[in-house]
């Protein structure tokens, strides 16, 4: 079926959820009376079968034609306003849930492991949402704690976007080909993010993707796994407002530019580019580019919660202990856990790799 055009669904009044209803005063007592719920209309006269409902930015017809209960989820400030239930059925069997309004993030217990993924499988590729294409790049989620993805746009030209904030704890965006047109809450007018440059974005910050080059590349990290995200249709960007050391959740939005970063001396043979995620996240998250210093090898020991490399460009050889030698290319990665210690060997003169830690 080929979806209604935006002028045919002009004529649209109203949207109205069908709930299944045999007693109809039974099912105003509870609606109304009990959840607030106020009649919009209600018919016949003479003896009343159904009846329309508002409430909440939400519309219900109680009406006997309907083929199903359902189910309702009711957000509240104060999730006890209505008794210690939080689980209420209606007289004819609609399931409402009452829940609290601002729900807390799900955090899953970190659960490590090594995982290796490499750019040259290509049945690694999915198609996501407007067409872009997605890699996962830690299949199993570390137990659902961490989520990194390669997004590619091979087309140039407006995103599809809409002002949008998430629920998370942590989520960076790494431009790695490309480039693409960016605006964020309180941060000014949109900008262009390039190859080599990074936002971090904090909870809740409104933003939005304007347009992107073509064959645009990301490296979008996140934790939770599974995070929410939500339209914020009343906002405009950019805002009237610019405050860009506003906390949001606590941390402060950074735009890392590749253009006029310097270079500072790293550990284990390597010199990087940090993006200085670490003042802004309070100590929760860092992240860096490395190229070879030329100064001696030696052993890493990741001791945080997570630690991520991706390989931007060159080649190395990832040596752990116990396990054949891998050679790495552009655009393979690996998640290393906690305690167990490896060595970055063989390394092209060209070598870049994104770093990802999250100390814990």
């Amino acid at each position: 079926m080929t979806p209604a055009a935006p002028t045919e669904l002009s004529t649209v009044r109203a949207a109205e959820v069908m709930i299944a209803c045999h007693d109809i005063a039974a099912a105003l007592g509870f609606y109304v009376e009990r959840l607030g719920f106020r009649v919009a209309s209600i018919f016949p006269a003479d003896a009343p079968t159904v009846a329309v409902l508002h409430g909440y930015g939400l519309r219900l017809r109680l009406d006997p034609a309907a083929t199903s209960s359902g189910s309702l989820r009711l957000q509240c400030d104060d999730p006890d306003v209505l008794g210690p239930d939080r689980r209420l059925v209606a007289p004819d069997g609609t399931i409402v849930e009452i829940v609290p309004a601002n729900l807390p993030l799900v955090l899953p217990p970190v659960q490590q492991s090594f995982v290796l993924e490499r750019a040259s499988d290509e049945a690694g590729w999915s198609v996501g949402r407007a067409g872009m294409r997605y890699r996962d790049l830690i299949p199993g989620r570390q137990g659902g704690r961490f989520i990194a993805s390669h997004i590619h746009i091979p087309d140039a030209g407006p995103v599809p976007d809409y002002v949008h904030f998430h629920d998370v704890r942590f989520q960076m965006i790494f431009c790695y080909r490309g480039w693409t047109r960016l605006v964020y809450e309180d941060q000014g007018e949109p900008f262009i993010l390039k190859a080599g440059d990074c936002v971090l974005q904090p909870p809740h910050i409104r933003h939005r993707v304007l347009e992107s080059s073509a064959n645009l590349e990301v490296i979008e990290l996140g934790c939770p796994a599974l995070h929410e995200t939500h339209a914020d249709p009343a906002m405009s960007l950019p805002t009237a407002t610019l405050n860009q050391d506003r906390l949001f959740g606590g941390q402060r939005f950074v735009r890392h530019q590749a253009h006029n970063a310097s270079w500072e001396p790293y550990s284990h043979g390597f010199e990087r580019r940090r993006f200085w995620l670490r003042e802004a996240t309070s100590g929760l998250a860092e992240a860096s580019v490395l190229r070879p210093s030329g100064a001696s090898l030696n052993p890493v020991t990741p001791d945080g919660e997570f630690f991520f490399h991706f390989v931007l460009q060159g080649s190395v050889t990832l040596e752990r202990s116990g396990h054949a030698p891998t050679e790495l290319r552009a655009a393979d990665s690996y998640v290393m856990p906690a305690g167990e210690s490896f060595e970055l060997a063989h390394r092209s003169a060209d070598l870049e790799i994104l770093e990802v830690t999250l100390p814990g």
